[in-house]
């Protein structure tokens, strides 16, 4: 099954491009469901598991890889359906997110499609605000049209590890604090638990948060202000942004942003889950100025803190 996936170095070369690979897979018989490919370390067929008592219910167990023990995630209950029986087509899906590394349980791994972020399509809004929905797409198989649901691992994530937001001794300048309240930061994520781990982290210092679901809403956002006549950089203290997200990644994000003389000096902070060492090629490729890896409140705040001292400096 390793051999569906390609190497990392193959894989980065979509990014920044607007371009993705999907691992497609099902939890049932008649859905198919997805992935980034970009958060899969590999997939593996389901080994033996041993049992943890009186751990989340949504942990099937653990799994040892090579020596390396993982914790593993029954996804079919994690987003709500009912318990999936073990079959011989079960497979772990072993990912990487937020610097932790994990295992999904989940029936029969299909393939991988390459798309653009213009073919992936936010949850229809009717779906509802508790959905495990980050996008949409659709694939065609043997003539037929498939609806695929890319889920959203944040979400489930968070269900089962407390982020703490709460900040460490000594990373709050107090200096700083008085300059905070009314500033204003663009938080641009397609994932409603991303942002809002971000807004949990910054409302308390009186930052003033606005949000985007996608890079597309964003841009077109940043769009109106400069047609009424605003200086972009002057309203936002920053924008955070992720770097997967339907319709615009945050790469493309950032490269139109520079290209418009009229917010081209905008602070843009790339915020993903991604692991690799690519990030930060890609960010000074396309120009964001600075990087953090998912979820870090004190690097976030310290990021915030920098910005407004180059602001406030004589």
């Amino acid at each position: 099954m390793n051999k569906v996936l390609d190497t990392v170095d193959q894989r980065t070369q979509l990014v920044g491009e607007n371009r993705l690979e999907l691992l497609l897979f099902r939890i049932s018989s008649t859905q198919l469901f997805a992935i980034n490919v970009f958060k899969v370390k590999e997939v593996v067929k389901l080994p033996a598991i041993n049992m943890l008592p009186g751990s989340n219910p949504k942990i099937y167990g653990v799994a040892n890889i090579r020596g390396t023990s993982i914790p593993v995630i029954n996804l079919r209950e994690a987003i709500g359906f009912s318990k999936m029986p073990i079959t011989d087509d079960s497979n772990l899906i072993i990912t990487e997110y937020n610097r932790s590394v994990q295992a999904f349980l989940v029936g029969k791994v299909e393939h991988i499609i390459n798309m653009t972020w213009s073919d992936i399509m936010p949850p229809p809004k009717t779906s509802g605000a508790h959905n495990y929905l980050t996008a949409i797409t659709k694939v065609e198989q043997e003539g037929i049209t498939h609806l695929v649901s890319i889920i959203d691992v944040e979400k489930v994530l968070a269900e089962i590890i407390d982020y703490d937001v709460s900040l460490s001794e000594g990373v709050l300048d107090e200096t700083l604090v008085p300059s905070m309240p009314g500033r204003k930061v663009l938080i641009v994520d397609d994932s409603s638990t991303a942002r809002k781990q971000v807004r949990d982290t910054l409302t308390p210092l009186g930052i003033e948060i606005i949000e985007a679901s996608d890079g597309l809403q964003a841009l077109r956002l940043l769009q109106s202000w400069a047609d009424e006549g605003k200086h972009v950089a002057d309203e936002l203290l920053m924008m955070i942004t992720d770097a997967e997200m339907p319709e615009m990644d945050g790469y493309k994000l950032t490269a139109e942003v520079r290209t418009d003389p009229r917010m081209t000096s905008l602070f843009i902070t790339l915020n993903t889950s991604l692991s690799g060492s690519f990030n930060k090629a890609m960010v000074e490729k396309v120009g964001c100025n600075e990087f953090i890896s998912k979820f870090q409140p004190d690097l976030l705040v310290g990021v915030v803190q920098d910005r407004l001292r180059s602001l406030l400096a004589p």
